[in-house]
């Protein structure tokens, strides 16, 4: 997609999330993760290992990402 279609999209999104809908986002780009979500969920190994709002930090995130639980990272 072009930068003018993402944008559109983008303003979609958050007029959609603004109004009270439940939007499921799927994306590699962190940045774009953040910048649109309220919640950020992180999977894996088919599990949810974490919950996070947008002002998550991308080290968080990527020791999420790798399987890093809560409880782990702490310790």
């Amino acid at each position: 997609m072009d930068v003018g279609a993402i944008e559109f999209i983008h303003k979609r999104l958050i007029e959609m999330r603004d109004r009270g809908k439940a939007v499921l986002l799927v994306s590699v780009e962190l940045d774009e993760i953040r910048s649109l979500s309220d919640r950020i969920l992180v999977m894996f190994a088919g599990r949810v290992v974490g919950e996070r709002g947008p002002q998550v930090t991308e080290s968080e995130l990527g020791l999420l990402m790798g399987g890093v639980e809560e409880q782990e990272a702490a310790v």
